[in-house]
């Protein structure tokens, strides 16, 4: 048993669910980049002052070893240099500071942007995918072992629409009472129907014997 449903059209529906979730992941995933991105840009005047003030912190450190190489007053020269030179330090790292925390916000931003609209899509679509599986996986187990049929049209009983119920018989529990076999059959193909599975073979061609009385049967190969 796979994780795709056996009946054509439950799994037409499933791979269908599957892709739109795939691309709903990869379309979020595209959007957090590009909200990373643009949060990010917002650190550029950051970086650049930064940048900026370093350039300027160096000059004014070769202008300070430059004045302290005057005789007698070399060290009073050099002083408002290094002064200055110090408060741009200051300001470079605040600057830097700054861009790093606008680009941390950045990393979280473009990360919930992504997680929030999956993670609402996953708790609905994965919880469901994972039932779907279990159930069907068991079910198959059962036909595998050649469990009797009565076992699913029991379950339908219990699980299906009433309105499923009343086509397949005015009063399917007392016809599964009684052992009908073609009602009991109806039943357990409405039940793997649910679940996304194939009836037997020989029940399959059982059922389209009774629905065809005059129809001679063939067996598979």
């Amino acid at each position: 048993m796979g994780i795709y449903a056996q009946r054509p059209g439950r799994r037409a529906g499933q791979l269908l669910g599957d892709t739109v979730v795939v691309l709903w992941v990869l379309a979020w995933a595209l959007v957090g980049v590009v909200v990373d991105q643009a949060v990010g840009v917002l650190a550029e005047p950051a970086r650049q002052t930064a940048r900026t003030a370093a350039e300027l912190a160096a000059n004014l450190q070769d202008a300070a070893a430059q004045a302290s190489r005057v005789p007698g007053v070399g060290d009073d020269l050099r002083r408002p240099f290094d002064s200055a030179s110090g408060t741009l330090g200051t300001l470079i790292s605040a600057a830097d500071r700054q861009a790093g925390t606008i680009e941390n916000l950045a990393v979280v931003a473009g990360w919930l942007t992504f997680l929030i609209p999956v993670s609402v899509l996953l708790l609905l679509w994965l919880p469901r995918r994972v039932r779907f599986y279990r159930q069907a996986r068991a079910a198959q187990r059962f036909l595998d072992s050649g469990a009797d049929l009565d076992l699913f049209a029991l379950r339908a009983l219990a699980h299906q629409p009433l309105h499923l119920l009343g086509r397949i018989s005015e009063d399917p529990v007392a016809a599964w009472r009684a052992g009908d076999r073609a009602v009991v059959d109806r039943l357990a193909d409405l039940e793997l129907r649910s679940a996304g599975l194939r009836m037997p073979v020989d029940t399959r061609a059982e059922l389209r014997d009774r629905a065809e009385p005059g129809r001679e049967r063939v067996d598979p190969p």
